[in-house]
């Protein structure tokens, strides 16, 4: 999994993701993008929705190690401009958010450590509760954004976030496995992108000056350029727009940390909630089967399906 964490390599996969995307939530309207002003109590976030009729739905994304929201803004906006065509008088939302140590919820000093997938998840509930909005339909997560979404329904399974939290309808992995990942799996480009940002002065001369650095490095012409996308100005340089030591500890949290157990046993005094988990990786679903996510209510027995 680890080859597949960083956010370009999703590429190959996007008429797929966004074709299975469309059947399931198919609902939208002309999109707009509206960026939500940064507060210092929750996360960045973009929105994407059809129009300004009241909102009947919502879909968070959460974007991969070492991206952002705006990585997913394009996907977002042809998602929603196919969407509305087919059932207008339903008005969905897509929430484009930016996780602890990325983007623009980089440096938000509240977000206190451990910086790992709990707290990752955790940091959703409370942007929830924060804007006073309704609890998810979906969730849709990226390479490390998708064990993210994971604890995020374990959590609201298990009552974390209080007894007004409620599971999302569907859950869609993408590019990510529910069990830990091992250091030997994969090519190791990962963590050979992290040793050579950790080898780098936090600021840069240029965006062009890392590109062709990585690219001597050997390093793909692609995966160069999507991470020089993520620099921005500093003055007359540039430095990264996500904390790397906080963002390699959350990588580390990815790999030790399996949800195999909220899919294989659930506990028997929880209610039986259908959420749709699908997993997603190297262009085709994995797994087709729908895993019952089961949440807990107070006094109430499992009920089988």
């Amino acid at each position: 999994m680890g080859r597949r964490l960083l956010s370009s390599a999703s590429r190959r996969r996007s008429g797929l993701l966004f074709s299975a995307s469309c059947y399931l939530l198919h609902r939208f309207r002309t999109p707009q993008i509206h960026v939500a002003p940064r507060t210092l109590e929750t996360l960045a976030y973009e929105e994407v929705r059809a129009s300004d009729r009241p909102i009947t739905s919502t879909a968070f994304v959460l974007h991969g190690l070492l991206g952002s929201a705006r990585n997913w803004r394009t996907f977002s906006r042809k998602l929603v401009s196919d969407l509305q065509k087919s059932s207008p008088s339903n008005e969905w939302r897509m929430i484009l958010v930016d996780l602890r140590n990325h983007g623009k919820s980089a440096g938000i000093r509240v977000l206190d450590p451990p910086h790992d997938m709990t707290n990752a998840a955790k940091d959703l509930a409370n942007l929830v509760k924060f804007q006073e909005w309704e609890w998810p339909d979906v969730i849709i997560g990226h390479s490390m954004g998708g064990k993210v979404a994971l604890d995020f329904a374990a959590s609201c399974a298990r009552g974390d976030y209080g007894e007004s939290a409620v599971l999302p309808k569907q859950l869609w992995v993408l590019d990510s496995v529910p069990g830990e990942v091992s250091p030997d799996e994969g090519d190791g480009e990962v963590e050979k992108v992290l040793h050579t940002l950790t080898s780098l002065p936090s600021s840069l001369p240029s965006r062009k000056w890392l590109v062709d650095h990585m690219i001597g490095l050997g390093f793909s012409k692609s995966l160069s350029e999507w991470m020089g996308s993520n620099l921005k100005k500093s003055g007359d340089e540039v430095t990264w727009t996500f904390e790397l030591h906080a963002a390699i500890k959350m990588f580390n949290s990815y790999r030790e940390t399996s949800y195999w157990h909220i899919l294989e046993q659930p506990q028997k005094e929880w209610r039986l909630r259908l959420c749709e988990l699908r997993i997603v990786t190297d262009g085709r679903s994995l797994y087709l089967k729908r895993w019952h996510i089961c949440q807990r209510r107070r006094g109430e027995q499992r009920r089988e399906r």
